[in-house]
């Protein structure tokens, strides 16, 4: 009977004393109910209550998607037929090329042309990054990267050659040589060769890469990079590459 008592004991001192009692279910602690109260002070200041607060907490997460993760962009010119036609929307990734990541040979990018290519954004595909030697055009009428020829017909407009511009460039470290994929139709790198920066893009320009094109439905589409430049070796393996 001791022992029983003695445990008994133990069991009431191990429970919250009466002023500190259990909270009944569903019953609010002391943080829930400031951060009620915050609420209601907010939606009582707000024209529309808790309406009004629905679309501002909306528009801010709108707001910091757009500016840091995903964002949209409309297709202004053919450059880049048939792949991106005039008034398709793109979803431009803005962290692809964050956290060390880089540009690679065959992605479509948007980037800031100020200073470059006028004050726009534009959309190109990255036809030579760092350090490569890119060349038009060879025997057969194909751009070189590295001294390894280049298919572009899953791509190039139809009809359009790969450059009617002859061209030579080695790609400064940083930079990027890029083209549109309707060449007649397209004003890229090969246009500023004699302007300052000599056609290239500088890497820290770069917004992001399109990934989707979302709009039209009908055209709604994954960008993927095309297999045409899996086979260019890297520029410090290529034969006859200039620094």
């Amino acid at each position: 009977m001791d022992t029983e008592a003695q445990s008994t004991e133990r069991d009431r001192s191990s429970r919250p004393s009466d002023a500190g009692a259990e909270q009944a279910p569903g019953a609010r602690g002391p943080e829930d109910r400031s951060r009620s109260s915050l609420v209601a002070g907010i939606t009582e200041w707000l024209p529309g209550g808790r309406i009004t607060l629905t679309v501002l907490i909306c528009l801010v997460f709108v707001l910091l998607l757009n500016t840091f993760v995903l964002q949209p962009f409309q297709i202004p010119s053919g450059s880049m037929e048939q792949g991106l036609r005039i008034g398709d929307r793109v979803l431009v990734n803005k962290l692809a090329y964050r956290f060390g990541a880089a540009p690679r040979r065959g992605d479509v990018v948007v980037f800031d042309g100020t200073g470059y290519f006028g004050h726009a954004d534009y959309i190109k595909r990255v036809v030579g990054v760092g350090g490569d030697h890119v060349v038009c055009c060879d025997k057969e009428g194909r751009i070189e990267v590295n001294g390894r020829p280049v298919d572009e017909s899953t791509f190039l407009y139809p009809g359009d050659r790969p450059s009617t511009v002859p061209f030579d460039v080695a790609v400064p470290d940083g930079t990027l040589f890029v083209l549109g994929d309707h060449r007649s139709d397209s004003s890229d790198s090969r246009d500023h060769l004699g302007s300052p920066g000599g056609g290239m893009i500088p890497v820290g320009d770069v917004v992001g890469r399109a990934d989707w094109i979302v709009w039209p439905y009908g055209h709604w589409t994954h960008l993927t990079r095309p297999g045409a430049y899996a086979r260019v070796p890297a520029a410090d393996h290529a034969d006859g590459a200039h620094g």
